[in-house]
Protein backbone atom coordinates (compact mmCIF):
# COMPACT_ATOMS: atom_id res chain seq x y z
CA UNK A 1 0.00 0.00 0.00
CA UNK A 2 1.08 3.56 -0.71
CA UNK A 3 -0.68 6.70 0.45
CA UNK A 4 -0.40 9.58 -2.00
CA UNK A 5 -0.99 12.98 -0.45
CA UNK A 6 -1.51 16.32 -2.14
CA UNK A 7 0.02 18.84 0.24
CA UNK A 8 -1.97 21.83 -0.92
CA UNK A 9 -5.42 20.24 -1.16
CA UNK A 10 -4.88 17.91 1.83
CA UNK A 11 -6.41 15.06 -0.13
CA UNK A 12 -5.39 11.45 0.15
CA UNK A 13 -5.55 8.55 -2.28
CA UNK A 14 -4.67 4.94 -1.43
CA UNK A 15 -3.03 2.96 -4.23
CA UNK A 16 -1.43 -0.49 -4.43
CA UNK A 17 1.50 -1.65 -6.57
CA UNK A 18 0.11 -4.67 -8.46
CA UNK A 19 1.92 -6.48 -11.29
CA UNK A 20 4.07 -3.49 -12.16
CA UNK A 21 1.29 -0.89 -11.95
CA UNK A 22 -0.04 1.53 -9.36
CA UNK A 23 -3.74 0.75 -8.99
CA UNK A 24 -6.30 2.72 -6.94
CA UNK A 25 -7.48 0.57 -4.08
CA UNK A 26 -10.96 -0.78 -4.70
CA UNK A 27 -13.69 0.90 -2.67
CA UNK A 28 -11.22 3.57 -1.54
CA UNK A 29 -12.10 7.12 -2.47
CA UNK A 30 -10.12 10.31 -2.05
CA UNK A 31 -10.50 11.31 1.56
CA UNK A 32 -9.86 14.42 3.55
CA UNK A 33 -6.37 14.16 5.06
CA UNK A 34 -7.44 15.46 8.46
CA UNK A 35 -10.03 12.68 8.71
CA UNK A 36 -7.56 9.95 7.81
CA UNK A 37 -4.98 11.17 10.29
CA UNK A 38 -7.60 11.22 13.05
CA UNK A 39 -8.70 7.67 12.20
CA UNK A 40 -5.21 6.11 11.95
CA UNK A 41 -2.04 6.50 14.00
CA UNK A 42 0.38 8.68 12.03
CA UNK A 43 3.53 6.68 12.96
CA UNK A 44 1.95 3.57 11.45
CA UNK A 45 1.24 5.41 8.21
CA UNK A 46 4.62 7.09 7.77
CA UNK A 47 6.42 4.24 5.93
CA UNK A 48 3.70 4.27 3.29
CA UNK A 49 3.30 8.01 2.72
CA UNK A 50 4.71 9.78 -0.32
CA UNK A 51 3.91 13.41 -0.94
CA UNK A 52 2.84 14.33 -4.45
CA UNK A 53 3.52 17.94 -5.29
CA UNK A 54 0.42 19.73 -6.60
CA UNK A 55 0.33 21.73 -9.79
CA UNK A 56 0.66 25.33 -8.66
CA UNK A 57 1.74 28.63 -10.14
CA UNK A 58 5.37 27.94 -9.18
CA UNK A 59 8.66 28.01 -11.01
CA UNK A 60 8.21 24.35 -11.90
CA UNK A 61 4.97 25.11 -13.71
CA UNK A 62 6.83 27.54 -15.94
CA UNK A 63 8.80 24.61 -17.34
CA UNK A 64 7.27 23.57 -20.66
CA UNK A 65 10.17 21.38 -21.84
CA UNK A 66 12.17 18.83 -19.89
CA UNK A 67 15.14 17.67 -21.98
CA UNK A 68 17.21 14.70 -20.83
CA UNK A 69 20.56 14.13 -22.56
CA UNK A 70 21.85 10.68 -21.68
CA UNK A 71 25.57 10.09 -22.14
CA UNK A 72 27.74 7.07 -21.43
CA UNK A 73 30.02 5.49 -18.91
CA UNK A 74 31.84 7.93 -16.65
CA UNK A 75 31.82 8.20 -12.88
CA UNK A 76 31.66 11.55 -11.13
CA UNK A 77 35.27 11.45 -9.93
CA UNK A 78 36.41 10.42 -13.41
CA UNK A 79 35.15 13.70 -14.91
CA UNK A 80 34.44 16.16 -12.07
CA UNK A 81 36.65 14.95 -9.23
CA UNK A 82 38.51 18.27 -9.19
CA UNK A 83 35.47 20.55 -9.59
CA UNK A 84 35.57 23.45 -7.10
CA UNK A 85 33.07 23.06 -4.25
CA UNK A 86 32.14 19.49 -5.17
CA UNK A 87 32.67 16.30 -3.16
CA UNK A 88 35.69 15.16 -5.11
CA UNK A 89 39.06 13.49 -5.03
CA UNK A 90 40.37 15.70 -2.24
CA UNK A 91 37.66 14.36 0.08
CA UNK A 92 38.43 10.66 -0.57
CA UNK A 93 39.76 8.70 2.40
CA UNK A 94 42.91 6.62 2.22
CA UNK A 95 40.79 3.46 2.55
CA UNK A 96 38.65 4.46 -0.44
CA UNK A 97 41.70 5.39 -2.51
CA UNK A 98 43.95 2.44 -1.78
CA UNK A 99 42.94 -0.52 -3.92
CA UNK A 100 43.40 -4.07 -2.65
CA UNK A 101 44.19 -7.34 -4.42
CA UNK A 102 42.23 -10.59 -4.34
CA UNK A 103 43.58 -11.37 -0.86
CA UNK A 104 42.64 -7.97 0.52
CA UNK A 105 46.20 -6.62 0.57
CA UNK A 106 46.94 -3.14 -0.79
CA UNK A 107 48.67 -3.08 -4.16
CA UNK A 108 52.20 -1.72 -4.18
CA UNK A 109 51.44 -0.28 -7.63
CA UNK A 110 48.25 -0.48 -9.66
CA UNK A 111 47.83 -3.38 -12.11
CA UNK A 112 49.05 -2.52 -15.57
CA UNK A 113 46.52 -1.45 -18.19
CA UNK A 114 46.49 -4.47 -20.53
CA UNK A 115 47.80 -4.09 -24.07
CA UNK A 116 48.26 -0.33 -23.84
CA UNK A 117 51.85 0.89 -23.59
CA UNK A 118 50.71 4.51 -23.33
CA UNK A 119 50.19 3.88 -19.61
CA UNK A 120 53.22 3.11 -17.41
CA UNK A 121 53.37 -0.23 -15.62
CA UNK A 122 54.19 1.22 -12.19
CA UNK A 123 51.45 3.74 -11.47
CA UNK A 124 51.09 4.45 -7.73
CA UNK A 125 48.09 2.96 -5.93
CA UNK A 126 45.98 6.12 -6.13
CA UNK A 127 43.91 8.11 -8.63
CA UNK A 128 45.89 9.47 -11.57
CA UNK A 129 45.32 11.93 -14.39
CA UNK A 130 44.58 10.18 -17.69
CA UNK A 131 45.52 13.30 -19.67
CA UNK A 132 49.20 12.66 -18.84
CA UNK A 133 49.12 9.63 -21.10
CA UNK A 134 46.02 9.78 -23.31
CA UNK A 135 44.45 13.00 -24.60
CA UNK A 136 40.65 13.42 -24.38
CA UNK A 137 40.42 13.21 -28.18
CA UNK A 138 41.97 9.73 -28.11
CA UNK A 139 40.17 6.52 -27.23
CA UNK A 140 40.95 4.33 -24.25
CA UNK A 141 39.95 0.71 -23.91
CA UNK A 142 36.57 -0.23 -22.48
CA UNK A 143 36.32 -1.32 -18.84
CA UNK A 144 34.14 -4.08 -17.36
CA UNK A 145 30.88 -2.66 -16.01
CA UNK A 146 28.58 -5.57 -15.25
CA UNK A 147 25.96 -6.07 -12.56
CA UNK A 148 27.68 -8.44 -10.13
CA UNK A 149 31.21 -7.22 -10.81
CA UNK A 150 30.12 -3.69 -9.95
CA UNK A 151 28.86 -4.80 -6.56
CA UNK A 152 32.13 -6.62 -5.94
CA UNK A 153 34.04 -3.44 -6.77
CA UNK A 154 31.95 -1.38 -4.35
CA UNK A 155 32.83 -3.98 -1.69
CA UNK A 156 30.12 -3.05 0.82
CA UNK A 157 30.98 0.64 0.50
CA UNK A 158 34.75 0.36 0.93
CA UNK A 159 35.20 1.30 -2.77
CA UNK A 160 38.55 -0.51 -2.82
CA UNK A 161 38.15 -3.46 -5.22
CA UNK A 162 37.75 -1.59 -8.50
CA UNK A 163 41.21 -2.47 -9.77
CA UNK A 164 41.19 -6.15 -8.84
CA UNK A 165 37.79 -6.79 -10.43
CA UNK A 166 38.39 -4.64 -13.51
CA UNK A 167 39.67 -6.04 -16.78
CA UNK A 168 41.38 -2.70 -17.47
CA UNK A 169 43.89 -2.62 -14.63
CA UNK A 170 44.91 0.84 -13.47
CA UNK A 171 42.59 2.61 -15.91
CA UNK A 172 39.69 2.25 -13.46
CA UNK A 173 41.49 4.74 -11.17
CA UNK A 174 42.01 7.32 -13.90
CA UNK A 175 40.39 10.73 -14.05
CA UNK A 176 40.43 13.56 -16.57
CA UNK A 177 41.58 17.15 -16.28
CA UNK A 178 38.09 18.13 -17.29
CA UNK A 179 38.37 21.90 -16.83
CA UNK A 180 39.69 21.86 -20.38
CA UNK A 181 36.53 20.16 -21.68
CA UNK A 182 33.46 21.96 -23.09
CA UNK A 183 30.86 20.78 -20.55
CA UNK A 184 32.93 21.97 -17.59
CA UNK A 185 31.97 25.56 -18.47
CA UNK A 186 28.28 24.62 -18.35
CA UNK A 187 28.80 23.05 -14.92
CA UNK A 188 30.43 26.32 -13.81
CA UNK A 189 27.64 28.48 -15.25
CA UNK A 190 24.69 26.43 -14.05
CA UNK A 191 24.20 23.61 -11.51
CA UNK A 192 26.34 20.52 -11.04
CA UNK A 193 24.85 17.73 -8.91
CA UNK A 194 27.65 15.94 -7.04
CA UNK A 195 25.51 13.37 -5.23
CA UNK A 196 23.70 11.82 -8.21
CA UNK A 197 23.88 8.02 -8.48
CA UNK A 198 23.10 5.59 -11.29
CA UNK A 199 19.90 3.76 -10.41
CA UNK A 200 21.14 0.20 -10.90
CA UNK A 201 24.43 -1.62 -10.60
CA UNK A 202 26.23 -2.52 -13.78
CA UNK A 203 25.91 -1.37 -17.33
CA UNK A 204 23.99 0.55 -19.94
CA UNK A 205 21.25 -1.94 -20.79
CA UNK A 206 19.87 -2.09 -17.25
CA UNK A 207 20.28 1.61 -16.50
CA UNK A 208 18.45 2.62 -19.68
CA UNK A 209 15.57 0.43 -18.52
CA UNK A 210 15.58 2.16 -15.15
CA UNK A 211 15.49 5.56 -16.82
CA UNK A 212 12.13 4.78 -18.43
CA UNK A 213 10.41 2.27 -16.13
CA UNK A 214 12.29 2.37 -12.79
CA UNK A 215 12.40 -1.38 -13.09
CA UNK A 216 14.48 -4.41 -13.99
CA UNK A 217 13.21 -6.40 -17.01
CA UNK A 218 12.00 -9.96 -16.63
CA UNK A 219 12.64 -12.97 -18.85
CA UNK A 220 10.06 -15.57 -17.86
CA UNK A 221 11.32 -19.13 -18.24
CA UNK A 222 14.72 -17.89 -19.33
CA UNK A 223 17.11 -20.61 -20.54
CA UNK A 224 19.33 -21.88 -17.74
CA UNK A 225 22.42 -21.28 -19.87
CA UNK A 226 21.76 -17.52 -19.71
CA UNK A 227 21.52 -17.46 -15.91
CA UNK A 228 24.19 -16.63 -13.38
CA UNK A 229 25.22 -19.26 -10.87
CA UNK A 230 26.57 -19.01 -7.32
CA UNK A 231 28.29 -21.49 -5.07
CA UNK A 232 27.13 -22.38 -1.55
CA UNK A 233 29.03 -19.40 -0.16
CA UNK A 234 27.11 -17.04 -2.44
CA UNK A 235 30.10 -16.38 -4.67
CA UNK A 236 29.58 -15.89 -8.39
CA UNK A 237 30.89 -18.90 -10.28
CA UNK A 238 29.20 -18.33 -13.64
CA UNK A 239 28.26 -14.94 -15.03
CA UNK A 240 25.26 -14.39 -17.26
CA UNK A 241 22.57 -11.96 -18.32
CA UNK A 242 19.73 -13.33 -16.16
CA UNK A 243 19.39 -13.81 -12.41
CA UNK A 244 18.26 -17.17 -10.99
CA UNK A 245 14.78 -15.66 -10.53
CA UNK A 246 14.50 -14.44 -14.14
CA UNK A 247 15.47 -10.77 -13.95
CA UNK A 248 17.71 -9.45 -16.74
CA UNK A 249 20.67 -7.54 -15.37
CA UNK A 250 23.19 -7.67 -18.23
CA UNK A 251 22.72 -6.98 -21.92
CA UNK A 252 20.35 -8.92 -24.12
CA UNK A 253 19.27 -7.74 -27.55
CA UNK A 254 15.66 -6.67 -28.24
CA UNK A 255 13.45 -9.24 -29.93
CA UNK A 256 12.10 -6.51 -32.23
CA UNK A 257 13.98 -4.49 -34.82
CA UNK A 258 16.23 -2.64 -34.76
CA UNK A 259 18.39 -5.33 -33.16
CA UNK A 260 21.96 -6.44 -33.61
CA UNK A 261 22.07 -8.82 -36.56
CA UNK A 262 25.36 -10.25 -35.31
CA UNK A 263 23.51 -11.86 -32.40
CA UNK A 264 22.00 -14.91 -34.11
CA UNK A 265 21.07 -16.73 -30.90
CA UNK A 266 17.33 -16.02 -30.63
CA UNK A 267 17.33 -16.87 -26.91
CA UNK A 268 19.64 -13.91 -26.34
CA UNK A 269 16.88 -11.58 -27.57
CA UNK A 270 14.63 -10.43 -24.75
CA UNK A 271 10.89 -11.04 -25.14
CA UNK A 272 8.75 -7.90 -25.22
CA UNK A 273 8.24 -6.23 -21.86
CA UNK A 274 4.88 -5.08 -20.50
CA UNK A 275 5.81 -2.92 -17.50
CA UNK A 276 4.48 0.64 -17.49
CA UNK A 277 6.98 3.25 -18.69
CA UNK A 278 7.18 7.00 -18.29
CA UNK A 279 6.14 7.20 -21.93
CA UNK A 280 2.91 5.39 -21.11
CA UNK A 281 2.22 7.71 -18.20
CA UNK A 282 2.75 10.79 -20.37
CA UNK A 283 0.66 9.44 -23.24
CA UNK A 284 -2.19 8.58 -20.88
CA UNK A 285 -2.37 12.27 -19.97
CA UNK A 286 -1.92 13.46 -23.59
CA UNK A 287 1.43 15.02 -22.75
CA UNK A 288 3.81 15.12 -25.71
CA UNK A 289 7.12 13.25 -25.51
CA UNK A 290 9.74 11.53 -27.63
CA UNK A 291 12.91 9.45 -27.42
CA UNK A 292 15.34 10.91 -29.96
CA UNK A 293 18.33 8.80 -30.99
CA UNK A 294 21.28 9.44 -33.24
CA UNK A 295 21.21 7.01 -36.17
CA UNK A 296 17.63 5.85 -35.51
CA UNK A 297 16.27 6.33 -39.02
CA UNK A 298 19.17 4.45 -40.59
CA UNK A 299 18.84 1.60 -38.09
CA UNK A 300 15.09 1.27 -38.72
CA UNK A 301 15.75 1.30 -42.47
CA UNK A 302 18.07 -1.67 -42.08
CA UNK A 303 21.43 0.01 -42.62
CA UNK A 304 22.57 1.00 -39.13
CA UNK A 305 25.74 2.94 -38.49
CA UNK A 306 28.60 0.80 -37.20
CA UNK A 307 28.36 2.26 -33.70
CA UNK A 308 24.59 2.37 -33.36
CA UNK A 309 23.90 0.81 -29.96
CA UNK A 310 20.69 -1.22 -29.95
CA UNK A 311 20.57 -1.74 -26.19
CA UNK A 312 20.59 2.05 -25.75
CA UNK A 313 17.06 2.18 -27.20
CA UNK A 314 15.03 1.08 -24.16
CA UNK A 315 11.52 1.58 -25.56
CA UNK A 316 12.24 -0.96 -28.31
CA UNK A 317 12.11 -3.65 -25.63
CA UNK A 318 8.47 -2.86 -24.78
CA UNK A 319 5.30 -4.25 -26.33
CA UNK A 320 3.62 -0.85 -26.47
CA UNK A 321 6.37 0.37 -28.85
CA UNK A 322 6.71 -2.72 -31.01
CA UNK A 323 7.14 -2.49 -34.76
CA UNK A 324 4.17 -1.13 -36.68
CA UNK A 325 2.57 0.40 -33.59
CA UNK A 326 1.31 3.96 -33.68
CA UNK A 327 3.15 4.66 -30.42
CA UNK A 328 6.48 3.82 -32.02
CA UNK A 329 5.77 6.07 -34.97
CA UNK A 330 4.75 8.94 -32.70
CA UNK A 331 7.41 8.73 -30.02
CA UNK A 332 10.62 7.05 -31.26
CA UNK A 333 12.43 9.58 -33.38
CA UNK A 334 15.76 10.40 -35.00
CA UNK A 335 18.30 12.98 -33.87
CA UNK A 336 17.40 15.02 -36.95
CA UNK A 337 13.89 15.47 -35.54
CA UNK A 338 15.37 16.64 -32.24
CA UNK A 339 17.57 19.23 -33.92
CA UNK A 340 14.67 20.39 -36.10
CA UNK A 341 12.46 20.77 -33.03
CA UNK A 342 15.12 22.89 -31.33
CA UNK A 343 15.57 25.07 -34.40
CA UNK A 344 11.85 25.54 -34.99
CA UNK A 345 10.91 25.80 -31.32
CA UNK A 346 8.46 22.91 -31.14
CA UNK A 347 10.04 20.26 -28.92
CA UNK A 348 7.64 17.99 -27.00
CA UNK A 349 7.05 18.50 -23.31
CA UNK A 350 9.54 15.72 -22.51
CA UNK A 351 12.51 14.88 -24.73
CA UNK A 352 15.07 12.15 -24.20
CA UNK A 353 18.14 12.44 -26.43
CA UNK A 354 20.61 9.60 -26.97
CA UNK A 355 23.66 10.36 -29.15
CA UNK A 356 24.96 7.77 -31.57
CA UNK A 357 27.84 5.64 -30.34
CA UNK A 358 30.60 7.75 -31.87
CA UNK A 359 29.43 10.73 -29.83
CA UNK A 360 28.18 9.27 -26.55
CA UNK A 361 31.57 9.27 -24.71
CA UNK A 362 31.64 5.49 -24.18
CA UNK A 363 35.23 4.27 -23.64
CA UNK A 364 36.37 1.78 -26.22
CA UNK A 365 34.45 2.98 -29.25
CA UNK A 366 34.28 6.73 -28.73
CA UNK A 367 36.53 9.41 -27.32
CA UNK A 368 35.59 11.90 -24.64
CA UNK A 369 36.22 15.17 -26.46
CA UNK A 370 34.06 14.42 -29.53
CA UNK A 371 31.05 13.72 -27.33
CA UNK A 372 31.61 16.83 -25.23
CA UNK A 373 31.88 19.05 -28.30
CA UNK A 374 28.72 17.50 -29.74
CA UNK A 375 26.67 18.09 -26.60
CA UNK A 376 28.05 21.60 -26.13
CA UNK A 377 26.92 22.38 -29.68
CA UNK A 378 23.42 21.07 -28.93
CA UNK A 379 23.27 23.08 -25.70
CA UNK A 380 24.28 26.20 -27.64
CA UNK A 381 21.47 25.54 -30.12
CA UNK A 382 18.98 25.13 -27.26
CA UNK A 383 20.12 28.39 -25.64
CA UNK A 384 19.61 30.19 -28.94
CA UNK A 385 16.20 28.61 -29.52
CA UNK A 386 12.80 29.89 -28.49
CA UNK A 387 12.37 26.80 -26.29
CA UNK A 388 15.20 27.91 -23.98
CA UNK A 389 13.22 30.37 -21.89
CA UNK A 390 10.92 27.64 -20.51
CA UNK A 391 13.16 24.58 -20.57
CA UNK A 392 15.29 22.58 -18.18
CA UNK A 393 18.06 20.41 -19.62
CA UNK A 394 19.56 17.55 -17.62
CA UNK A 395 22.83 16.21 -18.96
CA UNK A 396 23.81 13.01 -17.20
CA UNK A 397 25.44 9.61 -17.69
CA UNK A 398 23.78 6.21 -17.66
CA UNK A 399 26.44 4.56 -15.50
CA UNK A 400 30.03 4.58 -14.25
CA UNK A 401 31.61 2.69 -17.16
CA UNK A 402 33.93 0.75 -14.83
CA UNK A 403 35.56 3.87 -13.39
CA UNK A 404 36.18 4.24 -9.65
CA UNK A 405 34.37 6.80 -7.54
CA UNK A 406 35.12 7.34 -3.87
CA UNK A 407 31.58 7.93 -2.53
CA UNK A 408 29.79 4.75 -1.35
CA UNK A 409 26.41 4.53 -3.10
CA UNK A 410 23.26 4.24 -0.97
CA UNK A 411 21.82 0.75 -0.65
CA UNK A 412 18.27 1.29 -1.93
CA UNK A 413 17.29 -2.26 -2.90
CA UNK A 414 18.76 -5.32 -4.59
CA UNK A 415 19.27 -3.39 -7.83
CA UNK A 416 21.23 -0.38 -6.60
CA UNK A 417 22.10 2.36 -6.41
CA UNK A 418 25.42 2.20 -8.21
CA UNK A 419 28.23 4.74 -8.51
CA UNK A 420 27.91 8.49 -8.61
CA UNK A 421 27.71 9.87 -12.13
CA UNK A 422 27.84 13.51 -13.28
CA UNK A 423 24.58 15.42 -13.70
CA UNK A 424 24.34 18.97 -14.99
CA UNK A 425 21.12 20.97 -14.57
CA UNK A 426 21.02 23.65 -17.26
CA UNK A 427 18.15 26.10 -17.43
CA UNK A 428 17.25 29.78 -17.10
CA UNK A 429 15.65 28.62 -13.82
CA UNK A 430 18.72 26.70 -12.57
CA UNK A 431 20.89 28.13 -9.82
CA UNK A 432 23.91 29.79 -11.35
CA UNK A 433 27.38 28.55 -10.43
CA UNK A 434 25.99 26.11 -7.90
CA UNK A 435 26.92 22.65 -6.66
CA UNK A 436 23.84 20.70 -5.56
CA UNK A 437 24.63 18.17 -2.82
CA UNK A 438 21.12 16.65 -2.76
CA UNK A 439 21.05 12.84 -2.97
CA UNK A 440 19.60 12.04 -6.39
CA UNK A 441 19.57 8.91 -8.51
CA UNK A 442 18.47 8.39 -12.10
CA UNK A 443 14.83 7.93 -11.15
CA UNK A 444 14.95 11.48 -9.77
CA UNK A 445 14.55 12.46 -13.42
CA UNK A 446 11.33 10.43 -13.54
CA UNK A 447 10.22 12.05 -10.29
CA UNK A 448 10.79 15.50 -11.80
CA UNK A 449 8.66 14.60 -14.82
CA UNK A 450 5.96 13.07 -12.61
CA UNK A 451 5.93 16.07 -10.31
CA UNK A 452 5.78 18.59 -13.14
CA UNK A 453 2.94 16.81 -14.95
CA UNK A 454 1.12 15.39 -11.93
CA UNK A 455 1.70 11.73 -12.87
CA UNK A 456 1.56 8.64 -10.68
CA UNK A 457 4.93 7.00 -9.97
CA UNK A 458 5.95 3.89 -11.85
CA UNK A 459 7.38 1.86 -8.96
CA UNK A 460 8.30 2.33 -5.33
CA UNK A 461 11.76 3.56 -6.31
CA UNK A 462 10.68 6.65 -8.22
CA UNK A 463 7.88 7.20 -5.69
CA UNK A 464 10.57 7.61 -3.02
CA UNK A 465 13.06 9.52 -5.19
CA UNK A 466 13.78 13.20 -4.66
CA UNK A 467 12.88 15.19 -7.78
CA UNK A 468 15.66 17.23 -9.29
CA UNK A 469 15.54 20.77 -7.95
CA UNK A 470 16.46 24.01 -9.68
Amino acid sequence: MVVLISKSHRKIEIVDYIEGKWMPRKNASKTNLDEILMKYQLPLLLPFIFFVAPVQATQLDKIEHIIVIYLENHSFDNLYGTFPGAEGLAQASSQQIQQVDSKGNPYQTLPQVPNDKRFPSNLPNQPFEINQFVAPNEKTRDLVHRFYQHQAQINAGKMNRFAVVSDAGALTMGHYRSEELPLWSYAKRFTLADNFFQSAYGGSFLNHQWLICACTPRYENAPERLKVKFNEQGELIKDGAVTPDNYVVNTLQPIEQPSDAKEVDIEKHLPLQTAVTIGDRLSDQSISWAWFAGGWNDAVAGHPAENFQYHHQPFVYFKNYAQRTTARELHLKDEADFLKGIEEGHLPAVSFYKPIGDLNEHPGYSDLLSGELHIADILKKIEQSSVWENSVVIVTYDEFGGFWDHVPPPKLDRWGAGNRVPALIISPFAKQGYVDHTMYESTSILKLIETRFNLLPLTERDAKAIPINF
